[in-house]
């Protein structure tokens, strides 16, 4: 037995630090390939399903281990819970002596500079943006990370937030006046200084597609890094790997030039003048497109003659505030940054416009308000395979879904993974005894009209049954989301909790105190989401989350399929859809004590020949098609009590 499975023995650590503690097979399974991969400097693939303890399984051997480590994250849920949760009990017990610190990404800092460029010109703020900007500066006076998140009195999403912090941008970096004051250096130079750094996926790639200037040094000096919730990989890796510009900010850039404009270059009145220009032809850009929010194939809708005649103007409205910043270089520090992005601005812009090219997805996304464009390669396994290849690391991906059956190609084909021992570890909950299964009966197809009005009401009978415990609806659109929520509205007196009505930390938060609560959500809560115990006692899936036809990285994934006479739809959209589909069930047993009821409400489960592959994917929940059925084992729950 080796130093590493003896810590999960029932004397061991873990015995020792954690309440509750069972030795489990899985886990000390898992562990020993993580020290072993660690010892070869190899790769590893795990799928770990809810309840192995996989978390546990990683960090044992990292810590055990010598050299530098990096543990990388889906969700910043996930990197809290491990910095401040998992890892300081752990690390007291086993290497009391290594350092670990936690690094974000900029946004999630104070920027002491661009707090004092807003509090300056307040006056051109909005009254709430002023009443914010006020919590932000009395916060600021005790903040010892400057980690705008524990700003509590503020949302996710506050207006101010972009105005108090940086990108990489609009930061002046060793430049900057607050440069030996900065939170974002600070916390680099601990993570610099930690022997393990727990980071998330997106500044990890941020990095390796070296867009974030100063994190470059992180990954070289790391012996080790893991991912967990890696099935997330493939999608982020081919954002950082693309390139993209958004109205937003090119916006963001006009207004800081008017700042600059009344504060410090107050003679340049044609600054003012060219920022004006650029923000009206962005407002004009933005209305060659539909005015409701969505994704569109950038390949075709550039095509349009007004669209062209738009973009042109953005460009020459660009391209002047470019020559302004130039004619006044060395005036200001802020102003010489500017002209750099108007540089670098234009330069993506045009290549944006150039859609002819191939080996990529050339795609756009709306708000309300603004509108980006996106070049995203199709495939980014020659570059990240070509990474793994040349260093002398351990490479390790885990998550509870990244197989078909047992199958990984799937995931190690995105990614160019092609040497690393691959390991499938099944759940040591008893699925068979603590949850079942529901395939309801007649049912219309998903695409009829009749569907809302048959989901809502197996919701209403499932909320009959389930009177002192929760229950998540999950979907695969904000249309059918939407639908239902206003039907319930008028219908139930029990907590009901929507998706984008407050943040989803605060929403899981109110779900889990009323006990009895109804959540509507969509893709977010479909994984990254722990409710345990009778909180949450059923899960109702509206129908199997196969991605949008009209999405065009989807599209442009298809497209590439049939150029090299494979299978799309087995190759690329199966493949996505049974992993989505699990993360959604994994919801509902999350402890060797929970208990519930799992439903989906679509047909092609049992209509359709790939439907048994989905059912194959699924933990081996006992499975019923009389909803009658579900019903009363909830029944039996609420007897149990």
């Amino acid at each position: 037995m080796s130093k590493v499975t003896s810590q999960f023995q029932a004397d061991g650590v873990l015995a020792r630090t954690l309440h509750g503690f069972r030795p489990r097979a899985s886990q000390s399974e898992m562990a020993a390939a993580v020290e072993r991969t660690l010892t070869k400097k190899s790769q590893l693939v795990v799928e770990a399903e809810t309840g192995t303890g996989k978390t546990f399984a990683y960090l044992v051997p990292v810590l055990l281990s010598d050299g530098k480590a990096i543990i990388s994250t889906g969700t910043k849920a996930l990197q809290e819970q491990l910095y401040h949760r998992d890892l300081p009990a752990l690390r007291d017990a086993l290497a009391p002596r290594k350092m670990v610190a936690l690094l974000k990404g900029r946004a999630n800092y104070l920027c002491l500079h661009r707090m004092n460029q807003a509090v300056a010109h307040s006056g051109e703020l909005n009254k709430e943006q002023q009443s914010q900007l006020v919590e932000v500066r009395k916060w600021a006076q005790r903040t010892e990370d400057g980690d705008v998140g524990a700003i509590n009195i503020l949302q996710e999403d506050a207006a101010i937030l972009p105005s108090v912090t940086s990108t990489v941008d609009n930061c002046l970096g060793r430049d900057c006046p607050d440069y030996d004051d900065c939170y974002l250096v600070k916390a680099r130079k601990r993570a610099m200084d930690a022997d393990l750094v727990v980071v998330n996926h997106h500044l990890f790639f941020a990095d390796m597609a070296l867009k974030d200037v100063g994190f470059g040094e992180l990954v070289p000096q790391s012996d080790a890094v893991v991912f967990d919730e890696a099935h997330q990989l493939p999608d982020i890796a081919s954002q950082y790997f693309g390139e993209a510009v958004s109205s937003r900010q090119l916006q963001e850039l006009a207004h800081e030039l008017k700042v600059l404009y009344l504060t410090e270059l107050k003679d340049l009145k044609q600054l003012d003048k060219a920022a004006d220009k650029l923000l009206g032809s962005l407002k004009d850009w933005r209305l060659v497109f539909p005015h409701d929010a969505m994704r569109g194939n950038w390949r075709q809708f550039s095509q349009q003659e007004s669209v062209r005649m738009a973009a042109h103007m953005v460009a020459e409205h660009l391209g002047f505030l470019r020559d302004v910043c130039k004619n006044a270089l060395g005036r200001s520090q802020d102003l010489d940054n500017a002209y750099e992005r108007c540089v670098q601005f234009l330069h993506k812009w045009d290549q944006l416009q150039e859609v002819d090219r191939t080996g990529f997805s050339f795609w756009f996304e709306t708000t309300v308000r603004q509108v980006t464009l996106h070049q995203t390669p199709l495939s980014v396994a020659d570059k990240f395979g070509g990474y793994l290849e040349r260093s002398d690391m351990a490479w390790i991906f885990t998550s509870a879904t990244l197989a078909v059956g047992e199958d990984f190609s799937h995931f190690t084909n995105q990614l160019g993974i092609d040497q690393a021992e691959t390991l499938c570890l099944s759940s040591p909950f008893n699925f068979a005894e603590q949850a079942l299964l529901c395939l309801p009966r007649y049912l219309p197809q998903p695409h009829e009209r009749e569907m809302p009005k048959a989901l809502l009401e197996v919701v209403e009978q499932v909320l009959d049954h389930n009177h002192t415990g929760g229950t998540f609806v999950l979907f695969t659109s904000h249309r059918m989301l939407q639908i239902i929520a206003k039907q319930l509205e008028e219908r139930t007196d029990r907590p009901l909790l929507v998706q984008g009505s407050t943040s989803k930390r605060e929403l899981l938060q109110q779900f889990i105190a009323a006990g009895n609560g109804i959540l509507l959500g969509t893709s977010s809560f479909w994984e990254g989401v722990d409710v345990r115990g009778d909180a949450l006692r059923c899960v109702i899936i509206d129908k199997l989350p196969f991605a949008s036809p009209d999405d065009p990285l989807l599209q442009a994934r298809v497209e590439d399929c049939r150029l090299r006479g494979v299978d799309p739809f087995a190759q690329v959209q199966l493949p996505q859809a049974i992993i989505a589909l699990k993360q959604g069930a994994g919801r509902l047993i999350r402890d060797a004590d929970d208990r519930g009821v799992l439903i989906v409400c679509d047909q092609r489960l049992v209509t359709k020949p790939y439907g048994g592959v989905f059912l194959q994917s699924l933990p081996a929940m006992r499975r019923t098609r009389d909803l009658a059925v579900a019903l009363e084992f909830l029944d039996t729950l609420e007897k149990s009590e």
